[in-house]
């Protein structure tokens, strides 16, 4: 309860990472990663437990709680994209399992499956999924999606190269407009990086295909993209040994999606150009200027942790950057042309954003909307106070 006491507990899925309630409060769901172990010898399944509220907390027992996994029947969207590749791994297996956000109606949810850069779709009357959705991936050699790409260039370089950045979002919201579901992601990023299995490498230590990359020897400079962490697992299409394409983690943005799970917006280069603007001492980095550009080679700004919000006949998203830290403000009422409202930056006392919460005016100490958001790194908790633009 609100004071610590323990009131009940039941048994889910392996590795419970994240859970939340619907909307009516009847069930509460919990995404259960089922993360390898670190020499990868146990590889559980990821699921989705659905534990049944209405006898209430107290009254808990585990016929309550009831497991949506994944088979390879259920359809899927976009497959390409949709990342299958732990050592032995069966669909279940390999499936992560993040975050969740849930339908206005309490019947369907959208879980993030990280590493796997893709979304499954859960129906939860009927305890299954019902769809899997690949991401795609962003192509950072186009126009607005550039990206500092070396944290040895000598500074700010944010510019367009011939790589894909697989969104692999970690948090998610959802919000409806005009009748319709949009849901909003942090395209933070995720590796597997474990003794028995590492998929990290660096583009100045892998063999880029000679057709296409006739500039390499160029491209493999550390201060081009030489430094870059990217996968192994994906990008040798022909099985040749050598890479055709180059494929890093995260999309270092915030993108929003129909409720199928197609892209209708992404923030594209915005996060890094707005920090490279404001907070230049502190670009890329770990929030102080003491280790500034020294996140550029592995997802820069990072963006982790986000929540939607309405305030003053408007909706908000507001996004946190792990690395550099502080908060991105977004007006999504259109989801197809999104505004940036500010960046606020919280160094060097609050680093390292990771938890949100949203609180109505009506819900509110001050009767005023407010943002709550706690911090990994300095370990604090802070209040924003949400004012009209």
């Amino acid at each position: 309860d609100t004071h610590g006491t323990m009131l009940n507990a039941v048994t889910v899925g392996a590795l419970p990472d994240m859970l939340t309630f619907t909307p009516n409060g009847r069930r509460l769901l919990v995404a259960n990663e089922g993360e390898p172990s670190d020499d990868y010898t146990i590889d559980p399944e990821g699921s989705v437990s659905i534990i049944d509220m209405t006898h209430g907390a107290a009254n808990l027992t585990q016929a309550d709680v009831w497991t949506a996994t994944f088979n390879d029947a259920i359809p899927q969207t976009n497959a390409a994209s949709i990342r299958i590749y732990g050592p032995g791994a069966t669909l279940a297996q390999d499936l992560e399992p993040e975050f969740i956000t849930v339908s206005h109606n309490s019947k369907t949810a959208w879980v993030t499956l990280q590493e796997n850069n893709a979304i499954g779709i859960l129906d939860i009357e009927k305890i299954m999924f019902t769809h899997l959705v690949g991401l795609g991936f962003k192509d950072h050699s186009q126009a607005g999606n550039g990206l500092d790409a070396s944290d040895r260039d000598g500074g700010i370089n944010i510019a367009n190269w011939p790589v894909f950045g697989m969104f692999q979002p970690d948090a998610i919201n959802s919000y409806r407009v005009g009748g319709s579901t949009y849901v909003v992601m942090a395209n933070e990023g995720d590796t597997r990086d474990f003794a028995g299995f590492s998929e990290e490498e660096r583009v100045g230590s892998i063999s880029l295909d000679p057709t296409a990359f006739p500039n390499a020897a160029i491209l493999q400079q550390d201060d081009n993209l030489g430094r870059l962490t990217v996968t192994q697992a994906n990008g040798d299409t022909d099985g040749d040994g050598d890479f055709d394409q180059i494929f890093v983690p995260g999309g270092r943005s915030f993108s929003i999606r129909n409720a199928a799970g197609q892209l209708v917006f992404d923030s594209g280069d915005d996060f890094e150009q707005i920090t490279a603007a404001q907070v230049p001492a502190s670009f890329n980095s770990n929030g102080t200027p003491a280790t500034f550009d020294t996140r550029s080679d592995a997802k820069g700004p990072e963006p982790e942790g986000l929540v939607v919000g309405k305030a003053f006949g408007r909706t908000y998203a507001f996004i946190g950057l792990e690395r550099t830290a502080g908060v991105m403000v977004y007006n999504i009422s259109d989801p197809f042309s999104p505004a940036f409202v500010e960046y606020v930056n919280t160094s060097p006392d609050d680093i390292s954003p990771e938890g949100f919460v949203f609180i109505k005016e009506e819900d509110s100490p001050n009767g005023k909307p407010l943002l709550a958001v706690s911090h990994e790194i300095s370990g604090t908790t802070t209040l924003f106070e949400i004012t009209k633009d």
